[in-house]
C-alpha cells in the first residue's frame, strides 16, 4: 500500500510484540496501517557473547537506526533502555508507549503446587516477599542468570557468594533452560514478563532501594526521521505524555553521566504527587564494592535539568571514577585500548 508504514523491528518475542502492539495503537489512532520489517541486529547474531564483551545493548539499535537513516524504514520501535543516550543526528524519539512495571523481576525454577499433578507446573514459580527471605532461598553461592553489568554489580551487594552467567535468547527459551537446572534464578525486566504472559513466573519484584532498574526500562519507544513530518505526527498520537517525561529525565541523566547501556547506572522517575517528578539513581562499581546515590524532585516539565543535576550530584561523590573504571574493564575485555 503506498501510505503504508515500515515499521522496522527485531525479530524476538518481545520485539515482536512491541512492533505489533505499536502498529495496532496507530491504525487505532487513525493512522495507516504498518508493514514490519524484520532486522537481524548485531545483538541477535552473536548470541552466544555476553553484551559486555560485544559491545553492550547498543548493537540491538544500530542495524535498526541504520536502515531508519537510508530511508528504508519509517519508523522504528525499540526498547528504550537499548537505546544510546545520545540518539544519532537525525533522529528522534517521536512517541512513548505507557511504562509497564520497572522493576528487575527474580524468577525461580518453577515448583510442584501442593494440590497439582507433575503435569500442572508449567506457570507456577515460587513467591518469595521479602530480600531476606529470597537470599535465604537461594543460598550462599547460588547461580543466576543475567548479563546486565547494572544488575550483576548491584545483586553482588546482597549475594556476595553468587555466581552470574549471561543468558540470552527469547524468553521462552530462558525459562526452559531455568526450570531445567542451568540456573537457580533468572533476572529479568518485569515489563517484559507481564507483556508476553509470564507475570506469573515472577517471584519476587525487586524494589529499586535495593536494585535502580536500568534507565528507560519498561517503556516501549517509537524512533524515526527527524525531518519525517508526518511521521512524527502520527507517532504522537500514541504518544504516553507521563513515560515520555520519564523517559527524557532518565536519558538526560545517563547522557550526563557519559554512560552508555552497558554501564552500572540505574536511574527510576517517578510520579509524586501534583506535578512533581522524583528521580532515583545510583552508579556501582562492577564488583559491587562502592555504591553511589542521589536522588531529585523536580516539576514534571523540568524533567531534563532534573536529571542533569542528578547526574552532577552523582558525579560530585566519585561516580565518573567508578564509570572510568568500569570503562577500562569492559574496554580490556573487548581488546581496545582505554
Amino acid at each position: 500500500m503506498a501510505d503504508e508504514l515500515r515499521l522496522g523491528t527485531r525479530g524476538s518475542q518481545l520485539a515482536l510484540w512491541q512492533a505489533n502492539t505499536v502498529a495496532a495503537r496507530i491504525e487505532a489512532a487513525g493512522g495507516p496501517p504498518c508493514r514490519l520489517v524484520v532486522i537481524k541486529t548485531s545483538g541477535d547474531r552473536l548470541q552466544d557473547a555476553p553484551l559486555s564483551e560485544v559491545g553492550g545493548k547498543r548493537l540491538f539499535v544500530k542495524e535498526i537506526e541504520d536502515a531508519l537513516m537510508r530511508g528504508e524504514i519509517d519508523l522504528a520501535v525499540h526498547s528504550s533502555k537499548d537505546m544510546p543516550a545520545v540518539l544519532p543526528d537525525g533522529l528522534v524519539v517521536a512517541g512513548v508507549l505507557p511504562r509497564e512495571d520497572p522493576r528487575d523481576a527474580v524468577v525461580l525454577p518453577v515448583r510442584l503446587k501442593p494440590d497439582t499433578t507433575e503435569g500442572d507446573v508449567a506457570s507456577f514459580s515460587r513467591s518469595v516477599e521479602t530480600i531476606d527471605e529470597l537470599v535465604a532461598a537461594l543460598g550462599q553461592s547460588p547461580s543466576i542468570g543475567t548479563g546486565s553489568v547494572r544488575r550483576i554489580a548491584q545483586l553482588t551487594r546482597l549475594f556476595p557468594g553468587a555466581r552470574f552467567t549471561p543468558i540470552r535468547g527469547n524468553l521462552d527459551t530462558r525459562l526452559r533452560k531455568l526450570d531445567e537446572g542451568g540456573h537457580d534464578a533468572l533476572v529479568l525486566a518485569a515489563a517484559g514478563l507481564h507483556r508476553l504472559g509470564f507475570a506469573n513466573r515472577i517471584s519476587f519484584a525487586v524494589p529499586p532501594a535495593a536494585c535502580v532498574p536500568a534507565p528507560g526500562q519498561g517503556i516501549v519507544a517509537v524512533e524515526c526521521r527527524a525531518d519525517d513530518e508526518r511521521v512524527r505526527e502520527i507517532a504522537s498520537r500514541i504518544d504516553d505524555p507521563a513515560a515520555g517525561v520519564a523517559l527524557e529525565g532518565e536519558r538526560a541523566l545517563v547522557e550526563a553521566l557519559g554512560g552508555g547501556c552497558q554501564t552500572p547506572v540505574g536511574a527510576l522517575i517517578t510520579a509524586l504527587d501534583g506535578d512533581t517528578i522524583e528521580l532515583v539513581a545510583a552508579v556501582i562499581a562492577l564488583d559491587g564494592s562502592k555504591a553511589i546515590r542521589a536522588q531529585g524532585t523536580a516539576p514534571r516539565h523540568e524533567a531534563t535539568l532534573l536529571g542533569r543535576t542528578v547526574a552532577q550530584d552523582l558525579l560530585s561523590q566519585g561516580a565518573d571514577e567508578i564509570l572510568a573504571d568500569a570503562r577500562r574493564v569492559q574496554g580490556a575485555v573487548e581488546g581496545i585500548q582505554p
